[in-house]
């Protein structure tokens, strides 16, 4: 294993490959930002698939064992049935997801698994059309969602939803996403609302925190804590009472899990990042394009994990979560992922 100064393993990588998005959801690209005169990355500030691979090939030497792939919205790279194709070759690669709307899963998903894949995670923010196309930016209504997570559980690939929580947006939705969903086949996954990035106007006071979601699921359906299915897993779950459905809420605001991430993140110009909320990462596209060695990547990747100290969370939650945190520059959820 290789390990960072607070002695935790790398063993995850999110791999953003593209910063463009079909939507503009107001907490990762509101379009009064993002709009139609926004400069997006071109073409040549793309890492390649040549370069993708090779950096997963050195993750995976230093004891790497999962890929995400993340945006933007993925699917909007072309060729990325191929792309995954390539990563799932590479040895000591266990594991290969993929976050996306949904939305061009019907097109996509059987080629997706055939190359490899094997769980995608849906973002889809309520069922009332009007209030997701509102936090959308642009109006798209749910089927479109709910088809591209019947293609893909058609295809065989395990299907996860994503929700973020916003009060005074969605928080109304809380309830009828968990009994919609407890009915299917697809696990549910409650997001707080967080401060990734400087874009989306995070507030404190806009957070519905993990206990409240999971006292208002549990006064209509009762709910029965779930122990880890493995060390570092940043989703606490919970099973519906007697049953063998389950949810999860992923709670970075309210209950840190620094102490635990294993994850890196590869942003879609190529940068090196050690975490989520991070101000600068190590570039490694320049290097890259120095013809440098995949011994000599291998020992930058180990060098960068090595000297990781990041618990912004843990720090969050010791010196106050007021807006005030927005000034410090982070990067950008459409350029890292999630």
């Amino acid at each position: 294993m290789t390990l960072d100064k607070l002695n935790r393993p790398l063993k995850d990588l999110r791999i953003s490959v593209t910063d463009r998005c079909n939507l503009r959801c107001v907490y990762c690209m509101p379009k009064e930002i993002f709009g139609p005169d926004y400069k997006f990355l071109g073409r040549d500030d793309l890492l390649s698939f040549d370069e993708i691979e090779q950096i997963c090939r050195s993750f995976a030497s230093l004891g790497g064992k999962k890929l995400r792939l993340t945006g933007g919205e993925p699917l909007l790279r072309g060729g990325l049935p191929r792309l995954i194709g390539r990563l799932s070759r590479v040895e000591g690669i266990e594991d290969i997801a993929l976050t996306t709307n949904g939305l061009l899963l019907p097109r996509f998903a059987s080629d997706l698994y055939a190359a490899g894949l094997k769980r995608v995670n849906v973002s889809l923010d309520s069922l009332d059309d009007a209030r997701f196309g509102a936090i959308n930016g642009l109006g798209v209504g749910v089927q479109g969602v709910l088809d591209g997570m019947k293609a893909a559980a058609d295809a065989g690939l395990q299907v996860k939803v994503n929700m973020v929580v916003k009060k005074s947006s969605n928080e109304q939705d809380i309830i009828p996403m968990a009994r919609y969903f407890k009915d299917t086949e697809y696990i549910l996954r409650f997001i707080e609302f967080m401060d990734v990035g400087n874009t989306n106007g995070w507030d404190l006071s806009q957070v519905i925190t993990r206990q409240q979601i999971v006292d208002m699921i549990d006064s209509v359906m009762p709910l029965t804590p779930i122990a880890p299915q493995y060390e570092g897993e940043v989703a606490a779950r919970y099973r519906y009472t007697g049953t063998d459905r389950e949810i999860g809420i992923i709670s970075s605001i309210t209950q840190s899990f620094c102490s635990s991430c294993s994850r890196a993140r590869l942003s879609a110009d190529g940068s090196f990042y050690t975490c989520l909320f991070a101000s600068r990462g190590f570039d490694l596209r320049t290097l890259l394009r120095t013809d440098i060695s995949g011994d000599e990547l291998t020992e930058k990747l180990r060098q960068v994990w090595n000297n990781r100290e990041d618990r912004y969370s843990d720090l969050r939650s010791l010196e106050g979560t007021g807006p005030s945190r927005g000034a410090v520059p982070k990067i950008e959820m459409s350029y890292i992922g999630g």
